[in-house]
């Protein structure tokens, strides 16, 4: 697996639960030294014993920790550019949700060896849509609801969203807009600001 992923899920427990509560998944998924370089690549077997370990520090199931992930790499502070990345993906959500099915690709654009799992989106009637989500990496549905809730809140829509896991390991997020225009969405300018 890709150090980036890695990395990821080792910054949203620094940033959540503090250092003491990574060393301590770290200690326990046998990840040593305990940090991961961003552009190298792990063995497959160490992101799930990283995300079993978080499960065991943190007392909760791999499914809301991957949600709360997803929901982490577009709403903190420090992952503003992930942020940024998803909203050129369209001018409202449902353009949005149209963009993901290129989302692995313009991944592999910015970072050539990484390999996000493959998604693919299905329209249906009256503002439903299926987001097929095919990984190898258990959970990865629960982290797309975490992205989907963040980005439809960022773009001011009421949306459900409901996942349902496959016998074959697929997850399939099922998400109805209930409100195109329930809020004010978050501003967003093409262009960056220097701070």
């Amino acid at each position: 697996m890709h150090g980036l992923i890695n990395r990821s899920f080792q910054n949203y427990m620094t940033d959540n639960y503090g250092k003491d509560a990574w060393l301590r998944v770290a200690a326990k998924a046998n990840v040593s030294p305990p940090e991961f370089e961003a552009m190298l690549t792990y063995d497959d077997s160490v992101t799930p014993a990283v995300l079993d370990a978080m499960g065991g520090v943190l007392g909760r199931p791999r499914g809301e920790i991957m949600e709360d992930i997803g929901a982490y790499l577009v709403s903190h502070p420090n992952t503003e550019a992930v942020r940024r990345l998803l909203r050129f993906g369209g001018v409202n959500f449902e353009d949005f949700l149209h963009s993901l099915d290129d989302l692995p690709d313009r991944a592999q654009m910015a970072v050539s060896d990484l390999h996000l799992p493959s998604i693919e989106l299905h329209g249906h009637a009256d503002g439903n849509f299926s987001l097929i989500c095919d990984s190898p990496l258990a959970g990865f549905g629960h982290l797309m609801m975490g992205v989907l809730r963040v980005m439809a809140d960022d773009y001011g829509v009421l949306a459900l969203l409901e996942l349902e896991e496959v016998a074959d390991g697929t997850e399939i997020v099922r998400i109805q807009m209930v409100a195109a225009d329930y809020a004010d969405g978050r501003v967003f300018d093409l262009g960056a600001r220097a701070s």
